[in-house]
């Protein structure tokens, strides 16, 4: 972004949306935050996306409004008051801020808002693009109502949808992984050759930034060049930490005992091209999993 812009970030405490605040305040830009409490510091705006409250004159002067919002997908198990959290936390804060942005009498010019691969659903042997059609299961459900309770907002503002895979950093997705391997439990999950699509956290908040400076539209795939095996990584971070990786965990035992979970986050194989947001001019820094792990 060549000019000072004003950045405000829903979900700005969690990992992707820390990170994207620094680099925005790196680079000289100001990154506000929503928070669910009284506003703490001249950063932070509040909000209440559980009652579709958000005060319309918080977009005064906002530029760009970034969606990050929504309960942790990674938190198990996936009980049914749970997948009704993780559906419900999305719909209801896009909903609040499309509503915001809609009332505003300068609206943001731009809307990036949050989705996942889950999208895709499982797709063994299929090269997966924006324009793939949505995949089964639940999180490829939430994915779909996730986006179109954002499309209103193309009315006023151009719209961007974050297709995010994997990231990995010290927080987050790498979290559990790391946690087995450092217990010396790391091992191929199913038969560990199912694709995982992945993006290092710095370049997922760089690839935000540069989604908000281009003028692309519509769904982008916010993952690294070439997808790799789920074993693949989970033995580059145990070398990483200098444990073994042995101990495997039979895609039936997953399946058993996480259900929807095990089979979505886990075994999906998921081969998901990054061949538009490379050919709108973005330029990955970390484009292997050591890279990614060298920079956690």
């Amino acid at each position: 972004m060549p000019d000072a812009q004003t950045v405000l970030i829903a979900g700005g405490s969690g990992v992707i949306g820390t990170e994207l605040a620094r680099q925005l305040r790196e680079a000289g830009h100001t990154a506000l935050v929503l928070v669910r409490r009284p506003a703490q510091t001249p950063f932070e705006r509040s909000w209440d996306p559980e009652a579709r409250w958000l005060r319309v004159g918080i977009l005064d002067g906002v530029d760009a409004v970034v969606n990050l919002s929504g309960a942790s997908i990674s938190r198990l198990p996936w009980t049914l008051q749970y997948k009704r959290e993780i559906l419900q936390s999305r719909i209801g804060a896009t909903a609040t801020l499309v509503d915001a942005m809609a009332k505003a009498e300068t609206p943001p010019r731009v809307f990036i808002s949050g989705s996942a691969v889950g999208y895709y659903g499982d797709r063994p042997g299929e090269i997966l693009t924006e324009e793939s059609a949505p995949g089964d299961g639940f999180l490829a459900k939430v994915c779909v109502a996730w986006e179109r309770a954002a499309a209103p907002a193309s009315a006023h503002s151009r719209v961007v949808y974050a297709r995010t895979g994997l990231v990995l950093g010290e927080q987050g997705a790498l979290k559990p992984i790391r946690m087995l391997a450092k217990l010396g439990l790391a091992g191929p999950l199913g038969d560990g050759r199912q694709h995982w699509p992945w993006i290092s956290l710095f370049d997922e908040a760089a690839a935000l930034r540069h989604l908000i400076e281009t003028e692309v539209a519509g769904p982008m795939n916010l993952v690294a060049p070439g997808p790799v095996p789920a074993g693949e990584i989970i033995r580059e971070v145990a070398e990483d930490l200098g444990r073994p990786y042995w101990l495997p965990a039979p895609a039936w035992a997953i399946k058993l005992g996480l259900a929807d979970a095990g089979r979505e986050l886990l075994l999906a194989d998921q081969d998901v091209s990054s061949a538009r947001l490379t050919e709108s001019g973005f330029e990955f820094r970390d484009t292997t999993v050591p890279e990614a792990l060298a920079a956690v």
